[in-house]
């Protein structure tokens, strides 16, 4: 059975990636449909080794529809993703936008697979954020085994979490370097080449950002409500991949060894961690690539039952696209489309 997909926002770096990943894992479509704003009607994209012609999403109909993907921002969202699941049609969005909905599933397959069922109530999937995606992938194991009483994370977020335009202003302001040109700063609120910038989102009153509140409240979300959370979120000068040290406080003892042997069977997690040079993941050789990769496991001498991980993952792909479509192959999967369909 073939289902009919439609990608909202496909011109965009999450949707191009989107119609990648559809193609590459053989997605069981009959039909996918590249969907975006009037003024990006006849772009054409890629989807394997064809070409489609995107369409206006104000005209699309959605009643012929079976899964809507979308990925453009969290006004359209708002707008949109209430009127296409009342039309039948099932939402899976990569914005904030129903991400904290109590009446939203918030899915990382690998980690809650099960809360998906919940999709009912408005037709809506949430797809987390991409720092938070690849972080509890690395801690569902973990935590299952020894109970995960804090988590202290510093994030090193790649510009392609701020879109197009911001690796765009990555690369123009790194060849004004070299050649002297006048540093514009358009997206970031300051220069991002050659430098780090501890801010991503707005402030909130208590003085996080909501990146970084939001790293909180997901994985608290998605993986225990009890878990003690704090995050730093820090945009560095790297195009593709999202990097994290991530310090972890257990109710029980857990060695480094047996970490290393537990996440080397997780799902979707890849262990490279070997203590001499070279032997870990950078943002750079995680770019393209599917997986969760863990590093720099070590025990943390600093508290009774502490651990001490390096995450790296490519946030298009897992940290939105990939999870996205993954979402979709579990809607398939279990058979909740065809219970829809019937229903």
């Amino acid at each position: 059975m073939g289902y009919r997909i439609a990608v909202v926002g496909a011109t965009g770096n999450v949707g191009r990636e989107v119609l990648s990943i559809l193609a590459e894992r053989g997605f069981p479509a009959a039909e996918v449909v590249a969907l975006a704003s009037r003024r990006s009607q006849g772009t054409e994209v890629s989807f394997g080794d064809k070409v489609l012609k995107v369409k206006a999403l104000d005209t699309h109909d959605f009643n012929k529809s079976d899964i809507a993907i979308m990925s453009a921002g969290g006004s359209l969202s708002q707008q949109w993703g209430p009127k296409i699941g009342a039309m039948g049609c099932v939402v899976i969005d990569n914005s904030s936008a129903f991400r904290y909905d109590p009446d939203v599933p918030l899915i990382v397959p690998e980690v809650n697979a099960d809360a998906v069922e919940g999709f009912r109530k408005k037709n809506i999937i949430a797809n987390p954020n991409c720092s938070t995606a690849q972080l509890v992938v690395a801690l569902k194991p973990l935590h299952e085994r020894a109970k995960i009483k804090r988590v202290v994370i510093s994030t090193y977020q790649s510009v392609s979490g701020a879109g197009k335009e911001a690796m765009e202003e990555l690369f123009n302001q790194t060849r004004a370097v070299f050649v002297a040109d006048p540093i514009e700063n358009e997206k970031f609120t300051k220069r991002i080449a050659f430098n780090c910038i501890p801010h991503i989102d707005v402030f909130m009153d208590s003085g996080e950002t909501k990146e970084e509140w939001k790293i909180t409240a997901e994985t608290k979300k998605m993986l225990d409500p009890k878990i003690k959370v704090t995050a730093t979120a820090v945009r560095v000068p790297v195009f593709v991949s999202h990097s994290e040290a991530v310090n972890i406080e257990f109710e029980s003892e857990l060695s480094a060894e047996e970490a290393r042997n537990i996440l080397r069977e997780a799902p979707g997690c890849l262990v490279v961690d070997k203590r001499e040079d070279g032997g870990y993941v950078t943002p750079y050789e995680a770019a393209g690539e599917d997986a969760t990769y863990i590093s720099r496991i070590r025990e943390d001498s600093t508290v009774d039952y502490g651990l001490n991980i390096w995450v790296v993952s490519d946030n298009l792909r897992k940290g939105a696209a990939l999870n996205t479509v993954q979402i979709a192959e579990l809607l398939v999967n279990r058979g909740l489309l065809a219970d829809r369909k019937a229903a």
